[in-house]
């Protein structure tokens, strides 16, 4: 079978672990998921609301380079997920707080390994990229 083609018609988006079985479809359930919890926004976001509630403007303040429009996007498609829920208190001026779902907490310890290995890791990774550069501009 060809690259990018499906078994038949009805094909539907393979969940097996292996991550070359994935769909590559952009309308992969699994593939859109990825591409949401992946994204960096999301991932700080999900690693400060860990075991704390925080306001917009504490996460917009902890969350260096993030601009309002992303932060309430980045929200709106967690919270759309099941990953946080928005609590709006009814008190002037309006408070609204933000807090991992039972199934946001779940997605913390995956983020935090991958947070964990990303510290153990940053000097190799640095070395290599220093190499690579440096190959570069040899190259050029």
């Amino acid at each position: 079978m060809e690259e990018g083609t499906s078994d038949s018609p009805g094909h539907r988006c393979d969940t097996d672990p292996d991550p070359w079985q994935w769909d590559r479809r952009e309308d992969c359930e699994v593939r859109q998921i990825l591409d949401r919890i992946a994204d960096k926004w999301s991932l700080l976001v999900i690693a400060l609301l860990q075991g704390r509630t925080l306001r917009f403007t504490e996460l917009k303040r902890q969350i260096d380079g993030i601009s309002q429009r992303m932060l309430t996007s980045t929200l709106r498609q967690l919270e759309r997920d099941g990953l946080i829920e928005r609590t709006v208190h009814p008190v002037v001026p309006p408070r609204v707080d933000y807090a991992l779902t039972p199934l946001g907490s779940t997605l913390h310890s995956t983020v935090q390994a991958l947070v964990t290995w990303t510290e153990l890791n940053q000097n190799e990774i640095a070395a290599a990229r220093a190499r690579y550069d440096s190959a570069a501009t040899s190259r050029a």
